[in-house]
């Protein structure tokens, strides 16, 4: 596994960042991908210490095309210089919740965990209701010394408690969350060793899985929306 082939290609790609390079270099993308699959399949071995629910998944279907959709964007920039992938017992999915990485040269790579994504209400609506009615475990779990030592809860956040739900409630500034995730940054350094970095990562994911179990708890009865 050569990581340093992977954040030199994406490095590259950020300084030329238009379709002729692309694809006058797309062996090079081919030879970084392959080095990044051979990446999430290592993290895949060492989750699975801990979290036998993702071992069944191939790293292909992990990952996310670096084809940008431009077409709400100010940024016209046709890729994204970023390999990214979600690791969860259903594949890449944002639900189940799982394991997320980037990596991004510029110290802009991080580890990832929880719901990104706020698009779905189904989703945010039993989260709270979880939340209203589970909110001790919520807080032992956010209040854990290990895990306040690498996390805090990010999302998208209301101004004001929803309607709905008791403005007092112990855990109402969570209830104004959209989305509940969290990040682990990561610097360009971390990926020099390839040997070690699946170990490291994996052990930052295995702080997090109470919070992701949590999550899954929550959201067990969600489907995600058809197309």
């Amino acid at each position: 596994m050569n990581t340093q082939l992977i954040m030199d290609y994406l490095s590259e790609l950020s300084r030329n960042n238009n379709r002729e390079w692309y694809h006058a270099n797309k062996n090079d993308y081919k030879k970084a991908t392959i080095e990044f699959e051979q990446l999430i399949q290592a993290l895949i071995q060492e989750i699975g210490k801990f979290d036998s629910s993702i071992l069944h998944n191939n790293p292909k279907d992990l990952t996310f095309k670096i084809v940008r959709d431009t077409r709400f964007s100010r940024d016209k920039s046709p890729y994204s210089p970023a390999f990214r992938a979600h690791i969860s017992s259903k594949g890449k999915l944002p639900v189940p919740v799982g394991y997320y990485l980037m990596v991004k040269p510029g110290n802009q790579s991080f580890l990832g965990g929880g719901l990104f994504a706020d698009m779905f209400k189904d989703a945010t609506t039993m989260i709270r209701e979880y939340i209203v009615q589970n909110g001790g475990e919520w807080e032992r779990i956010i209040h854990e010394p290990e895990f306040e030592r690498y996390f805090t809860v990010q999302g998208t956040v209301l101004k004001n408690v929803p309607a709905g739900y008791e403005k007092e409630h112990p855990q109402a500034e969570y209830l104004k969350y959209k989305s509940w995730y969290l990040e682990y940054p990561l610097k360009d350094e971390e990926f020099d060793d390839p040997e070690t970095f699946p170990v490291k990562a994996a052990e930052i994911f295995r702080i997090m899985k109470p919070f992701n179990d949590y999550l899954n708890k929550a959201l067990a009865d969600f489907q995600m929306p058809a197309r």
